[in-house]
């Protein structure tokens, strides 16, 4: 999983923002934040790492269960997938 390069990704006083290269005039109003947790699975989208490393991140970094950081990381993923920002690496 890597971060797709049709996405700009900039830190703001320390919120991430995303925002897609417009291909067209809708997708000009497309801008997506990132919380701190998304912001560091962002930052971690290297197409080097695979979700169970990503998820390790993740509970290394915060107080979560293995289990709630995995869930979190599909839906993160799933959501990153929808607006095309992730893209996903073939080995």
């Amino acid at each position: 999983m890597r971060q797709s390069p049709n996405i700009v990704s900039r830190n703001i006083a320390g919120e991430v923002i995303l925002v897609p290269i417009a291909r067209n005039a809708d997708e000009l109003e497309s801008i997506y934040t990132l919380n701190e947790t998304a912001s560091t699975i962002w930052d971690a989208l290297d197409g080097q790492r695979n979700l169970a490393d990503l998820a390790g991140l993740i509970v290394a970094e915060y107080d979560v269960t293995d289990d709630v950081a995995f869930a979190d990381l599909v839906e993160l993923i799933e959501q990153l997938a929808q607006v095309k920002a992730v893209e996903i690496v073939m080995e």
